[in-house]
Formats: C-alpha cells, sequence, structure tokens
C-alpha cells in the first residue's frame, strides 16, 4: 500500500515538473507607452522602424487599444506613420 502511494506521488510530482519546464509562462504585459520610444523615430518621421521597435511594438499589442482611447496618445498611435511601422514590422493593426 506504502509503495503504490509512493509510485503515486512521484508520478504526480513527475507530471508537474515537466509541466512547468514544457508550458511557457505567460507574462503579463505592463501597458506602458515609453516602452514604444524605440519607435518614436519611424512614427514622427519616415524612417524605417528598427528590429527592436518592431520587437516592442508585437510585445505592447494588447496595450494598443488603451493607448488608441488615451487622447494624448491618440495622434501618435493612430497616425499614417505609425500604420507604416504596424505595417512594416508585420503587426496588424487592433481593431479597438
Amino acid at each position: 500500500m506504502v509503495t503504490i502511494k509512493a509510485t503515486w506521488v512521484s508520478l504526480f510530482t513527475l507530471a508537474v515538473i515537466l509541466l512547468m519546464i514544457l508550458v511557457p509562462v505567460a507574462e503579463a504585459v505592463t501597458c506602458s507607452p515609453m516602452q514604444l520610444s524605440p519607435c518614436a523615430s519611424a512614427i514622427t518621421s519616415s524612417s524605417q522602424p528598427s528590429a527592436l521597435c518592431c520587437a516592442k511594438l508585437k510585445e505592447q499589442k494588447p496595450c494598443l487599444c488603451g493607448y488608441m482611447r488615451n487622447p494624448s496618445l491618440r495622434r501618435f498611435v493612430s497616425s499614417p506613420n505609425a500604420r507604416k511601422v504596424s505595417n512594416r514590422c508585420k503587426l496588424p493593426i487592433p481593431r479597438c
């Protein structure tokens, strides 16, 4: 009886360890428009977005609707250049 219980505990522990290793942990995104600062020159001019800009833009994707609703940020996030940056980074503009 003790051996069967020990076996189940061992199997359960192994399963938990495998899940922790194999299942990626979702990281919470901190919505901060300052995270998009690498995109500033591409948004305010016609320069190409950098790889860092595209990475930050994709990271901040869950926050973009909130930025679009913010009157102080809307003109930057919804500008024609911002749309060009989004297209160049292969990130569709969300429908909010």
